[in-house]
């Protein structure tokens, strides 16, 4: 994992002052690095029944699709407001700063799926957590939730409930 670690950026004092943010499109860039981050992200879901993927807007997307694209199953895009086509189910949650939402499709899930959420990070656990229910309103199971990066002192671990976490790195 050093290989991978080498790969993520600090950025300090971003979005704002006192934050360190974990940048990781050095990652994305080199085919490499992000054919193994894919790799282990899967590793431990190789062989179970995972029926799709779902993915959190918008770095959640990145590694999801690729996610799915290697198990062989569905992306499942979970979107801000607006950005859907069709008819939405929503879920309104709070954040450290204010309030969110996100949107899925209502035929995207449904009884019998198992799906594998994927992000790039697992900070507070606030966006994980809702994006989980918003799956589980569809009628679908969550099988378990795999992240880049994990920023241990925010414990957003706790904020999933018990819920089976997988994540790469951890800060």
């Amino acid at each position: 994992m050093d290989k991978l670690r080498a790969k993520i950026r600090d950025i300090p004092d971003f979005p704002k002052p006192g934050i360190l943010f974990r940048d990781i499109t050095p990652l994305v860039k080199d085919p490499a690095a992000l054919r193994f981050t894919i790799h282990q992200l899967i590793h431990p879901f190789v062989g179970e029944d995972i029926t799709a993927v779902a993915g959190m807007e918008a770095r959640g997307f990145i590694f999801g699709a690729l996610a799915a694209w290697e198990l062989g199953v569905g992306f499942v895009p979970l979107r801000k407001p607006g950005k859907l086509p069709y008819n939405v189910q929503t879920i309104d949650y709070d954040l450290e700063y204010g309030s969110a939402r996100l949107e899925v499709h209502l035929d995207a899930l449904g009884v019998g799926d198992r799906v594998l959420m994927v992000d790039d990070l697992l900070a507070t656990g606030g966006t994980a957590r809702a994006s989980c229910s918003l799956v589980e309103s569809l009628g679908a199971e969550v099988a378990a939730c795999a992240f880049v990066v994990e920023l241990d002192a925010l414990e957003g671990r706790q904020a999933l409930h018990g819920r089976r976490v997988h994540s790469l790195l951890h800060y």
